[in-house]
Protein backbone atom coordinates (compact mmCIF):
# COMPACT_ATOMS: atom_id res chain seq x y z
CA UNK A 1 0.00 0.00 0.00
CA UNK A 2 1.06 3.25 -1.05
CA UNK A 3 2.42 5.71 1.86
CA UNK A 4 -0.16 8.49 2.64
CA UNK A 5 1.52 11.95 1.46
CA UNK A 6 2.15 14.63 4.26
CA UNK A 7 2.05 18.37 3.49
CA UNK A 8 2.81 21.16 6.12
CA UNK A 9 0.29 23.28 6.50
CA UNK A 10 0.91 26.87 8.39
CA UNK A 11 -1.83 27.76 11.37
CA UNK A 12 -1.47 31.29 10.75
CA UNK A 13 -2.04 32.24 7.02
CA UNK A 14 -2.81 28.48 5.92
CA UNK A 15 -0.07 28.09 3.09
CA UNK A 16 1.93 25.02 2.52
CA UNK A 17 5.12 23.44 2.56
CA UNK A 18 6.09 20.19 1.47
CA UNK A 19 8.66 19.60 4.25
CA UNK A 20 9.15 21.23 7.66
CA UNK A 21 10.87 24.16 8.23
CA UNK A 22 11.15 26.23 10.90
CA UNK A 23 9.83 29.68 9.05
CA UNK A 24 6.36 29.51 7.17
CA UNK A 25 7.95 30.33 3.38
CA UNK A 26 4.28 32.60 2.53
CA UNK A 27 3.83 34.51 5.83
CA UNK A 28 7.31 34.40 7.85
CA UNK A 29 5.80 33.47 10.70
CA UNK A 30 8.22 31.13 12.66
CA UNK A 31 6.94 27.37 14.35
CA UNK A 32 3.84 27.24 12.94
CA UNK A 33 3.84 24.46 10.25
CA UNK A 34 2.08 21.17 11.51
CA UNK A 35 2.10 18.01 9.38
CA UNK A 36 -1.51 16.96 7.89
CA UNK A 37 -2.36 14.72 5.68
CA UNK A 38 -2.69 16.02 2.23
CA UNK A 39 -5.80 15.73 0.47
CA UNK A 40 -6.95 14.15 -2.59
CA UNK A 41 -7.45 16.49 -5.74
CA UNK A 42 -11.30 16.90 -6.62
CA UNK A 43 -12.83 15.22 -9.91
CA UNK A 44 -13.29 18.05 -12.59
CA UNK A 45 -16.48 18.57 -11.71
CA UNK A 46 -16.26 21.98 -10.72
CA UNK A 47 -14.65 24.46 -8.37
CA UNK A 48 -15.81 23.59 -4.86
CA UNK A 49 -15.82 27.08 -3.63
CA UNK A 50 -17.67 28.61 -6.23
CA UNK A 51 -20.18 30.70 -5.45
CA UNK A 52 -18.50 32.14 -2.70
CA UNK A 53 -18.64 36.03 -3.70
CA UNK A 54 -20.75 34.88 -6.62
CA UNK A 55 -20.08 34.91 -10.19
CA UNK A 56 -21.22 37.08 -13.35
CA UNK A 57 -19.81 38.84 -16.37
CA UNK A 58 -17.78 41.93 -16.24
CA UNK A 59 -20.22 45.06 -15.69
CA UNK A 60 -19.37 48.34 -15.28
CA UNK A 61 -19.32 49.74 -11.54
CA UNK A 62 -21.73 52.58 -12.31
CA UNK A 63 -24.35 50.51 -13.79
CA UNK A 64 -24.82 48.29 -10.59
CA UNK A 65 -27.38 48.73 -8.37
CA UNK A 66 -26.37 49.33 -4.70
CA UNK A 67 -28.86 48.77 -2.45
CA UNK A 68 -29.02 48.33 1.41
CA UNK A 69 -28.90 44.90 2.89
CA UNK A 70 -32.10 44.16 4.84
CA UNK A 71 -31.75 43.65 8.89
CA UNK A 72 -33.04 41.37 10.43
CA UNK A 73 -32.57 42.34 14.43
CA UNK A 74 -31.83 39.42 17.21
CA UNK A 75 -33.93 42.03 19.66
CA UNK A 76 -30.50 42.09 21.72
CA UNK A 77 -29.81 45.86 21.22
CA UNK A 78 -26.24 45.57 22.54
CA UNK A 79 -25.77 42.85 19.95
CA UNK A 80 -27.30 44.11 16.99
CA UNK A 81 -25.26 47.52 17.38
CA UNK A 82 -22.35 45.51 17.31
CA UNK A 83 -23.57 43.91 13.83
CA UNK A 84 -24.32 47.03 12.70
CA UNK A 85 -28.64 46.72 13.33
CA UNK A 86 -28.91 42.79 13.18
CA UNK A 87 -27.81 40.17 10.64
CA UNK A 88 -27.80 40.00 7.34
CA UNK A 89 -29.09 37.67 4.73
CA UNK A 90 -26.31 35.36 3.45
CA UNK A 91 -23.87 37.04 5.68
CA UNK A 92 -21.39 35.22 8.06
CA UNK A 93 -20.69 36.00 11.44
CA UNK A 94 -17.60 34.45 13.44
CA UNK A 95 -17.72 35.21 17.43
CA UNK A 96 -14.62 34.39 19.27
CA UNK A 97 -13.88 34.33 23.00
CA UNK A 98 -12.16 32.32 25.98
CA UNK A 99 -13.83 29.21 27.42
CA UNK A 100 -16.71 29.70 29.47
CA UNK A 101 -16.90 33.81 28.56
CA UNK A 102 -20.47 33.19 27.52
CA UNK A 103 -20.36 32.83 23.84
CA UNK A 104 -22.79 29.77 23.58
CA UNK A 105 -25.09 31.84 26.54
CA UNK A 106 -25.42 34.92 24.48
CA UNK A 107 -26.18 32.77 20.82
CA UNK A 108 -28.81 30.72 22.38
CA UNK A 109 -30.82 33.56 23.80
CA UNK A 110 -30.24 35.52 20.64
CA UNK A 111 -31.74 32.08 18.66
CA UNK A 112 -35.05 31.79 21.16
CA UNK A 113 -35.82 35.17 19.92
CA UNK A 114 -34.53 34.79 16.37
CA UNK A 115 -37.21 31.83 16.39
CA UNK A 116 -39.99 34.21 16.87
CA UNK A 117 -39.54 35.60 13.99
CA UNK A 118 -37.98 33.11 11.70
CA UNK A 119 -36.88 29.36 11.17
CA UNK A 120 -33.52 28.96 13.64
CA UNK A 121 -31.13 25.82 13.38
CA UNK A 122 -29.03 25.67 16.49
CA UNK A 123 -25.83 23.00 15.52
CA UNK A 124 -24.24 22.18 18.75
CA UNK A 125 -21.32 20.07 18.30
CA UNK A 126 -19.62 20.98 22.06
CA UNK A 127 -22.91 19.73 23.43
CA UNK A 128 -25.40 16.95 23.85
CA UNK A 129 -28.92 17.83 23.61
CA UNK A 130 -29.52 17.54 26.78
CA UNK A 131 -26.76 19.77 27.83
CA UNK A 132 -28.51 22.66 25.58
CA UNK A 133 -31.85 21.97 26.73
CA UNK A 134 -30.68 22.28 30.52
CA UNK A 135 -29.11 25.68 29.84
CA UNK A 136 -32.54 26.81 28.26
CA UNK A 137 -34.02 25.71 30.83
CA UNK A 138 -31.70 27.60 33.05
CA UNK A 139 -31.61 30.76 31.08
CA UNK A 140 -35.70 30.71 30.71
CA UNK A 141 -35.41 31.70 27.37
CA UNK A 142 -38.62 30.26 25.04
CA UNK A 143 -36.90 28.23 22.70
CA UNK A 144 -39.36 26.06 21.71
CA UNK A 145 -39.44 27.19 18.24
CA UNK A 146 -35.27 26.89 17.91
CA UNK A 147 -34.39 23.65 15.99
CA UNK A 148 -31.29 21.65 17.75
CA UNK A 149 -28.97 19.53 15.39
CA UNK A 150 -26.31 17.58 18.00
CA UNK A 151 -23.88 17.12 14.64
CA UNK A 152 -20.02 17.72 13.89
CA UNK A 153 -20.53 15.77 10.58
CA UNK A 154 -19.98 18.81 7.45
CA UNK A 155 -22.02 16.67 5.16
CA UNK A 156 -24.72 15.68 7.78
CA UNK A 157 -25.36 19.36 8.42
CA UNK A 158 -25.15 20.82 4.92
CA UNK A 159 -28.30 18.02 4.37
CA UNK A 160 -30.16 19.43 7.56
CA UNK A 161 -29.76 23.29 5.79
CA UNK A 162 -30.70 22.11 2.79
CA UNK A 163 -33.97 20.30 4.12
CA UNK A 164 -35.07 22.56 6.99
CA UNK A 165 -33.61 26.05 5.18
CA UNK A 166 -32.91 28.13 8.26
CA UNK A 167 -32.63 31.90 8.06
CA UNK A 168 -30.19 31.79 10.75
CA UNK A 169 -28.36 28.89 11.29
CA UNK A 170 -25.71 28.91 14.70
CA UNK A 171 -22.73 26.63 14.53
CA UNK A 172 -21.37 25.89 18.14
CA UNK A 173 -18.20 25.23 17.07
CA UNK A 174 -16.42 25.27 14.05
CA UNK A 175 -13.32 23.81 15.48
CA UNK A 176 -15.56 21.00 16.09
CA UNK A 177 -16.67 20.26 12.90
CA UNK A 178 -15.07 17.66 10.42
CA UNK A 179 -15.74 16.50 6.88
CA UNK A 180 -15.28 13.20 5.85
CA UNK A 181 -13.90 13.92 2.50
CA UNK A 182 -10.70 15.05 4.44
CA UNK A 183 -8.44 12.54 6.46
CA UNK A 184 -7.62 15.29 9.23
CA UNK A 185 -8.68 15.28 12.75
CA UNK A 186 -11.65 17.80 13.62
CA UNK A 187 -9.80 21.15 15.01
CA UNK A 188 -6.98 21.11 12.32
CA UNK A 189 -6.43 23.52 9.90
CA UNK A 190 -7.42 21.37 6.50
CA UNK A 191 -10.51 20.98 8.46
CA UNK A 192 -11.76 24.16 9.49
CA UNK A 193 -10.53 25.87 6.92
CA UNK A 194 -12.77 23.31 4.52
CA UNK A 195 -15.63 23.14 6.69
CA UNK A 196 -15.61 27.37 7.34
CA UNK A 197 -15.47 27.66 3.32
CA UNK A 198 -18.09 25.34 2.82
CA UNK A 199 -20.97 26.79 5.07
CA UNK A 200 -19.56 30.03 4.05
CA UNK A 201 -20.74 28.60 0.42
CA UNK A 202 -24.43 27.50 1.63
CA UNK A 203 -24.79 30.76 3.28
CA UNK A 204 -24.19 33.01 0.06
CA UNK A 205 -26.30 30.50 -1.97
CA UNK A 206 -28.66 29.85 0.08
CA UNK A 207 -29.27 33.15 2.05
CA UNK A 208 -29.11 31.57 5.21
CA UNK A 209 -27.67 33.85 8.15
CA UNK A 210 -24.39 31.86 9.32
CA UNK A 211 -23.16 32.55 13.22
CA UNK A 212 -20.01 30.55 13.74
CA UNK A 213 -18.31 30.33 17.23
CA UNK A 214 -14.65 30.41 17.31
CA UNK A 215 -11.93 29.34 19.84
CA UNK A 216 -9.17 31.52 20.59
CA UNK A 217 -5.35 30.63 21.25
CA UNK A 218 -3.32 31.73 24.69
CA UNK A 219 -2.97 35.16 23.21
CA UNK A 220 -6.17 35.99 22.29
CA UNK A 221 -6.62 35.23 18.83
CA UNK A 222 -8.88 33.06 16.78
CA UNK A 223 -7.66 30.09 16.64
CA UNK A 224 -7.18 28.11 13.42
CA UNK A 225 -6.40 29.64 9.71
CA UNK A 226 -5.88 33.87 9.34
CA UNK A 227 -7.94 32.63 5.92
CA UNK A 228 -10.42 32.33 8.45
CA UNK A 229 -11.19 36.06 9.60
CA UNK A 230 -10.90 37.00 5.96
CA UNK A 231 -13.35 34.55 4.64
CA UNK A 232 -16.46 35.43 6.89
CA UNK A 233 -18.18 38.95 6.59
CA UNK A 234 -18.09 40.31 10.42
CA UNK A 235 -15.74 39.48 13.47
CA UNK A 236 -16.28 39.52 16.82
CA UNK A 237 -15.00 38.98 19.94
CA UNK A 238 -16.61 38.51 23.34
CA UNK A 239 -14.33 39.63 26.25
CA UNK A 240 -14.33 40.22 29.80
CA UNK A 241 -12.79 38.77 32.97
CA UNK A 242 -14.68 35.94 34.43
CA UNK A 243 -14.09 37.08 38.60
CA UNK A 244 -16.59 40.00 37.08
CA UNK A 245 -20.03 40.00 35.90
CA UNK A 246 -19.56 42.35 33.02
CA UNK A 247 -19.00 41.14 29.37
CA UNK A 248 -18.05 43.50 26.40
CA UNK A 249 -18.39 42.57 22.67
CA UNK A 250 -16.32 44.14 19.99
CA UNK A 251 -16.81 43.95 16.07
CA UNK A 252 -13.11 43.72 14.80
CA UNK A 253 -14.49 43.35 10.99
CA UNK A 254 -17.91 44.29 9.54
CA UNK A 255 -18.62 44.54 5.96
CA UNK A 256 -22.22 45.30 6.76
CA UNK A 257 -21.52 47.58 9.51
CA UNK A 258 -18.82 49.78 11.31
CA UNK A 259 -15.86 48.56 12.96
CA UNK A 260 -15.00 49.05 16.68
CA UNK A 261 -18.29 49.00 17.89
CA UNK A 262 -18.77 47.73 21.20
CA UNK A 263 -21.85 46.19 22.96
CA UNK A 264 -21.92 45.48 27.01
CA UNK A 265 -24.02 42.86 28.69
CA UNK A 266 -23.75 41.55 32.31
CA UNK A 267 -23.77 38.12 33.14
CA UNK A 268 -26.22 36.93 35.67
CA UNK A 269 -28.18 33.63 37.07
CA UNK A 270 -30.48 33.88 34.17
CA UNK A 271 -28.18 34.53 31.33
CA UNK A 272 -26.61 37.77 29.96
CA UNK A 273 -28.35 40.87 30.40
CA UNK A 274 -28.08 44.01 28.38
CA UNK A 275 -26.39 47.25 29.74
CA UNK A 276 -28.04 50.17 28.17
CA UNK A 277 -25.89 52.78 30.63
CA UNK A 278 -22.08 50.88 30.15
CA UNK A 279 -20.87 54.47 31.39
CA UNK A 280 -21.99 53.79 34.73
CA UNK A 281 -19.78 50.84 34.93
CA UNK A 282 -16.73 52.00 34.47
CA UNK A 283 -17.19 55.60 36.88
CA UNK A 284 -15.94 55.24 40.25
CA UNK A 285 -18.24 56.83 42.94
CA UNK A 286 -16.22 58.15 46.09
CA UNK A 287 -17.74 60.32 48.60
CA UNK A 288 -15.27 63.06 48.08
CA UNK A 289 -12.51 64.01 45.13
CA UNK A 290 -9.60 61.82 45.45
CA UNK A 291 -6.21 62.56 44.34
CA UNK A 292 -4.84 60.37 40.74
CA UNK A 293 -8.77 60.18 39.29
CA UNK A 294 -9.46 61.86 36.22
CA UNK A 295 -12.77 60.99 33.91
CA UNK A 296 -12.42 60.82 30.39
CA UNK A 297 -14.62 60.15 27.62
CA UNK A 298 -13.75 57.63 24.86
CA UNK A 299 -15.60 56.62 21.89
CA UNK A 300 -16.22 52.88 21.26
CA UNK A 301 -17.49 53.31 17.17
CA UNK A 302 -20.28 55.40 17.48
CA UNK A 303 -20.94 55.50 20.82
CA UNK A 304 -19.50 57.66 23.73
CA UNK A 305 -18.27 56.44 27.00
CA UNK A 306 -17.26 58.06 30.28
CA UNK A 307 -14.05 56.18 32.22
CA UNK A 308 -12.66 56.95 34.92
CA UNK A 309 -8.74 56.43 35.03
CA UNK A 310 -6.74 56.16 38.29
CA UNK A 311 -2.87 57.17 38.73
CA UNK A 312 -0.43 56.22 41.39
CA UNK A 313 2.65 57.48 41.79
CA UNK A 314 4.90 56.45 44.39
CA UNK A 315 8.51 56.90 45.11
CA UNK A 316 11.05 54.14 43.94
CA UNK A 317 12.14 51.99 46.55
CA UNK A 318 14.27 49.44 43.95
CA UNK A 319 16.45 50.42 41.72
CA UNK A 320 14.81 50.45 38.67
CA UNK A 321 10.99 52.46 38.56
CA UNK A 322 8.09 50.42 37.77
CA UNK A 323 5.33 51.59 35.06
CA UNK A 324 2.53 49.02 34.82
CA UNK A 325 -0.47 49.76 33.16
CA UNK A 326 -4.31 48.32 33.31
CA UNK A 327 -6.59 48.51 30.12
CA UNK A 328 -4.19 50.85 28.35
CA UNK A 329 -0.92 50.50 26.30
CA UNK A 330 2.43 50.57 28.58
CA UNK A 331 4.75 51.79 25.81
CA UNK A 332 2.39 54.95 25.20
CA UNK A 333 2.77 55.72 29.31
CA UNK A 334 6.83 55.67 29.27
CA UNK A 335 6.37 58.44 26.06
CA UNK A 336 3.76 60.31 27.88
CA UNK A 337 5.79 60.23 31.03
CA UNK A 338 9.09 61.69 28.58
CA UNK A 339 6.76 64.61 27.61
CA UNK A 340 5.74 65.17 30.85
CA UNK A 341 9.61 65.91 31.82
CA UNK A 342 10.51 67.85 28.64
CA UNK A 343 7.32 70.12 28.29
CA UNK A 344 5.65 70.56 31.65
CA UNK A 345 9.04 70.19 33.83
CA UNK A 346 7.69 67.29 35.90
CA UNK A 347 10.43 64.74 36.36
CA UNK A 348 9.60 60.89 37.41
CA UNK A 349 12.79 58.88 37.02
CA UNK A 350 12.70 58.40 40.59
CA UNK A 351 8.95 57.31 40.89
CA UNK A 352 7.19 54.33 40.55
CA UNK A 353 4.00 54.82 38.02
CA UNK A 354 0.71 52.99 38.31
CA UNK A 355 -1.89 53.59 36.02
CA UNK A 356 -5.37 51.40 35.62
CA UNK A 357 -9.13 51.89 33.29
CA UNK A 358 -11.83 51.55 35.87
CA UNK A 359 -14.02 48.63 35.27
CA UNK A 360 -12.03 46.28 32.97
CA UNK A 361 -12.24 48.72 30.16
CA UNK A 362 -9.60 48.47 27.28
CA UNK A 363 -8.58 51.91 25.59
CA UNK A 364 -6.64 51.87 22.70
CA UNK A 365 -7.39 55.38 21.10
CA UNK A 366 -4.41 57.96 21.78
CA UNK A 367 -7.82 60.69 22.75
CA UNK A 368 -6.97 59.11 26.79
CA UNK A 369 -2.94 61.03 26.67
CA UNK A 370 -4.34 63.77 28.71
CA UNK A 371 -6.02 62.39 30.97
CA UNK A 372 -3.72 60.05 31.86
CA UNK A 373 -1.42 62.80 32.05
CA UNK A 374 -3.46 65.29 34.28
CA UNK A 375 -4.26 62.26 36.64
CA UNK A 376 -0.38 61.09 36.85
CA UNK A 377 -0.01 65.28 37.76
CA UNK A 378 -2.88 65.22 40.09
CA UNK A 379 -1.24 61.79 42.00
CA UNK A 380 2.34 63.40 42.10
CA UNK A 381 1.45 66.31 43.57
CA UNK A 382 -1.24 64.88 45.99
CA UNK A 383 -3.66 67.09 44.97
CA UNK A 384 -7.58 66.05 43.43
CA UNK A 385 -8.75 67.28 39.65
CA UNK A 386 -11.56 69.49 39.65
CA UNK A 387 -15.02 68.04 40.62
CA UNK A 388 -17.35 67.35 37.50
CA UNK A 389 -14.75 67.80 34.97
CA UNK A 390 -13.65 65.40 32.30
CA UNK A 391 -11.06 65.73 30.10
CA UNK A 392 -9.79 63.95 26.20
CA UNK A 393 -7.01 65.05 23.70
CA UNK A 394 -4.15 63.47 22.51
CA UNK A 395 -0.61 64.58 23.38
CA UNK A 396 2.34 64.79 20.65
CA UNK A 397 5.74 64.50 21.45
CA UNK A 398 5.83 68.45 21.32
CA UNK A 399 3.95 68.68 23.90
CA UNK A 400 1.04 70.03 21.55
CA UNK A 401 -2.72 68.86 22.50
CA UNK A 402 -3.91 67.15 19.58
CA UNK A 403 -7.64 66.82 18.66
CA UNK A 404 -9.43 63.63 18.36
CA UNK A 405 -12.54 62.43 16.49
CA UNK A 406 -16.82 63.54 17.52
CA UNK A 407 -15.55 65.72 20.17
CA UNK A 408 -19.38 67.52 19.94
CA UNK A 409 -20.64 64.27 20.80
CA UNK A 410 -18.55 63.59 23.78
CA UNK A 411 -18.79 66.74 25.23
CA UNK A 412 -22.92 65.80 24.74
CA UNK A 413 -22.13 62.67 26.44
CA UNK A 414 -20.48 64.20 29.65
CA UNK A 415 -23.18 67.28 29.98
CA UNK A 416 -25.95 64.42 29.88
CA UNK A 417 -24.32 62.48 33.16
CA UNK A 418 -23.95 65.71 34.90
CA UNK A 419 -20.29 66.83 33.99
CA UNK A 420 -20.39 70.85 34.41
CA UNK A 421 -16.72 71.57 32.56
CA UNK A 422 -14.21 69.83 29.73
CA UNK A 423 -10.84 70.25 29.34
CA UNK A 424 -10.15 69.56 25.38
CA UNK A 425 -8.05 70.73 22.98
CA UNK A 426 -8.34 73.85 20.95
CA UNK A 427 -9.57 72.26 17.49
CA UNK A 428 -12.24 70.37 19.35
CA UNK A 429 -13.89 73.56 20.83
CA UNK A 430 -17.28 73.43 19.81
CA UNK A 431 -18.65 76.66 17.58
CA UNK A 432 -21.81 76.59 19.22
CA UNK A 433 -22.30 76.30 23.21
CA UNK A 434 -22.89 73.24 24.77
CA UNK A 435 -25.91 73.22 26.80
CA UNK A 436 -24.87 72.38 30.91
CA UNK A 437 -21.31 72.15 29.95
CA UNK A 438 -18.63 74.88 29.91
CA UNK A 439 -15.43 73.60 27.86
CA UNK A 440 -11.78 75.19 28.74
CA UNK A 441 -9.61 74.56 25.24
CA UNK A 442 -5.88 73.95 25.54
CA UNK A 443 -3.89 73.88 23.26
CA UNK A 444 -0.20 72.90 25.02
CA UNK A 445 0.35 69.96 27.44
CA UNK A 446 1.79 72.75 30.05
CA UNK A 447 -1.49 74.95 29.51
CA UNK A 448 -3.97 72.03 30.66
CA UNK A 449 -1.04 70.69 34.16
CA UNK A 450 -1.55 74.76 35.14
CA UNK A 451 -4.84 75.00 34.74
CA UNK A 452 -5.43 71.65 36.81
CA UNK A 453 -3.47 73.16 39.68
CA UNK A 454 -5.42 76.05 40.38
Amino acid sequence: MARARSVYTCTECGGQAPKWQGQCPHCEAWNTLVETAAEAAKGAGGNRFAGLAGGGEVVALAEVEAKDFPRMPTLLQEFDRVLGGGLVEGGVVLIGGDPGIGKSTLLLQAAARLAEQAPVLYVSGEESAQQVALRARRLEVNAAKVRLLPEIELERIQAALATHRPRVAVIDSIQTLYSSALTSAPGSVAQVRECAAQLTRVAKQSGTAMIFIGHVTKEGALAGPRVLEHMVDTVLYFEGDTHTSFRLIRAFKNRFGAVNEMGVFAMTERGLREVTNPSALFLSHHRADVPGSCVMVTQEGTRPLLVELQALVDETHGGQPRRLTVGLEQNRLAMLLAVLHRHAGLALFDQDVFVNAVGGVRIVEPGADLAVTLAIVSSLRNRALPAKHVVFGEVGLAGEVRPVQRGQERLREAAKLGFTHAIVPAANRPRQRVEGIEVVAVERLSDAVDYAAR
